[in-house]
């Protein structure tokens, strides 16, 4: 007994001399100091005269985006298709030629990898279009492998699956019609092409290096179930998760930013498919609404369901909505206080291209084809009139209401040639903002905290390493005074400490 005790002290003080083991690492959040800019490229910048935006338009506007304070562009999808917007692919392979080339690609990724500015793509390959190699050969011959890479209604009849939100047709802005099917995302060899597929855009020449390809994703209406029709479940576990674990293990400062199909708080994508970012629609939704007591329960219950190392795009606009600019009721005010909330609040500003310069558009219910989203989606304005080079207005189309009705026009002051130089105007507030969150890591990196306010105004405390910011936004439509909360220093927005005008946002940095 006495040498069983002897050894057991033994062990005892043997196990207290080892050294206590490392606590794992923080997760890490690969978003985190980003400020994005959303470009439809079509729409963005013309630099050969034909009308479409493309690839080199986008190159040329690097200097204007490193201005803005931008540090990643999200672009939408490159690969060829029948639609105006490129979703719906007819060949996953190589890129719309109104766009560009590969090589064009590579010009705009090395040029903006010299400036910091990140690279991400767009992408949905749960569908395809008719006229896809895959449907094609599919459709010529029954013993063709490619039937099995999409679903069939009737395999025999050769009818196929019908795509998303029961469309087995698409009519579009070009005026024809094509089919559109499901992709059967979990047979073996549809996952292994696009794991391939994938990483030839992450390391186009497969040296192992990265400073060639692209940044990371964003996968557009990814779900667990497709379409919710239990034809292909548990994608979180048997497509995606896979598919993001072999393209980190690869590069692991990719990042892969999910569109949550039901625009709700995004939990499930977070944890179970793990990727780097959901879109934080409720946050987005009070925005537009200016409405305080919605914003702090909806940053409240976004901060809960977001673990460590993961994020949420802020933003307030996208190509899939109306432009704020264009909601009853707007000013110029508002505006501003929409800009101000995605850049102070925690998260990751996501910019779509044209908001700041307070571009408008709105949905056109007229149109049953994807002409209605146009509106959402007209012409950059570089200059102040249409003449000007660049001026990617593809769109042109006499007779129709998204032409002859459009909202840009010559001169009306939404424009980069207008904005410029004026010190007051929305874009040089939107400068100030990038340039407010890159000085202050509190903005970047901070924790944050809804304060008490009284009835319409939202207070909202940040504080990183003993840099402790409050952001005050009054969202009623009279003055209020500054709240003891915010301390005696001034509006670092404005650098004046006066009553607060309705509709505006302040920072203060108050003295502990």
């Amino acid at each position: 007994m006495k040498r069983a005790l002897a050894a057991f002290a033994s062990a005892l003080a043997l196990f207290a001399a080892q050294p206590a083991a490392a606590a794992p690492a923080p997760a890490r959040d690969v978003l985190e100091g980003e400020v994005v800019y959303h470009i439809f490229q079509r729409s963005f910048r013309d630099s050969n005269g034909d009308g479409h935006g493309d690839l080199e338009g986008v190159r040329q506007s690097l200097p204007y985006l490193e201005k803005l304070g931008v540090t990643a562009i999200l672009m939408t999808p490159l690969y060829q298709g029948r639609t105006y917007h490129n979703y719906f692919a007819t060949d996953f392979e190589g890129i719309d030629p109104r766009y560009g080339t590969r090589a064009d690609l590579q010009r705009l990724i090395a040029d903006a990898h010299a400036k910091g500015i990140k690279v991400f793509l767009d992408m949905e390959f749960q569908y395809l279009a008719e006229g896809h190699p895959w449907w094609t050969a599919a459709m010529a011959d029954r013993t063709s492998p490619y039937n099995d890479w999409m679903l069939w209604d009737d395999r025999a009849a050769g009818i196929a699956e019908e795509g998303p939100f029961g469309l087995r047709e698409i009519r579009h802005f070009n005026r024809d019609t094509h089919g559109v099917t499901t992709v059967a995302m979990k047979h073996p060899d549809v996952r292994a092409y696009f794991d391939r597929y994938l990483a030839g855009w992450i390391d186009p020449n497969g040296d192992g290096q990265f400073d060639d390809g692209v940044d990371g994703f964003r996968l557009d209406h990814m779900m667990d179930d497709l379409d919710s029709k239990g034809l292909l479940t548990s994608l979180f576990e048997d497509f995606w998760n896979p598919a993001l674990a072999k393209l980190r293990a690869k590069n692991p400062d990719l990042a892969f930013l999910a569109e949550q199909w039901d625009w709700r708080y995004g939990e499930d994508y977070l944890a179970r498919a793990d990727v780097s970012a959901v879109f934080a629609f409720p946050i987005h939704d009070a925005i537009r609404k200016f409405d305080a007591a919605a914003l702090a329960q909806a940053i409240t219950r976004t901060g809960e369901v977001t673990p460590a190392g993961k994020t949420q795009m802020i933003f307030a606009e996208n190509h899939d909505v109306s432009r704020i600019a264009s909601d009853p009721g707007i000013s110029p005010e508002r505006l501003r206080t929409a800009a101000a909330l995605m850049f102070l609040l925690r998260g990751t500003p996501i910019v779509y291209y044209g908001q700041e310069l307070g571009m408008r558009g709105a949905y056109d219910a007229g149109y049953t084809t994807d002409e209605r989203d146009i509106p959402m989606r007209e012409a950059f304005k570089w200059s102040a009139t249409d003449a000007a080079p660049g001026q990617a207005l593809w769109y042109k189309r006499p007779g129709e209401r998204y032409w002859d009705q459009r909202y840009a026009r010559d001169h009306d002051g939404v424009s980069v040639a207008e904005q410029e130089a004026n010190p007051a105007s929305l874009l040089n507030h939107y400068r100030k903002l990038a340039s407010l969150r890159a000085a202050h890591p509190a903005l970047a990196r901070g924790t944050q905290r809804v304060l008490e306010a009284s009835a319409g105004m939202l207070a909202v405390e940040r504080t990183f390493e003993g840099e402790r910011l409050v952001i005050v936004a009054n969202l009623t439509g009279a003055p209020a005074e500054v709240p003891a909360l915010a301390g005696d220093g001034p509006d670092l927005l404005s650098g004046e400490r006066k009553a607060l005008r309705p509709w505006q946002t302040a920072l203060y940095r108050p003295a502990r």
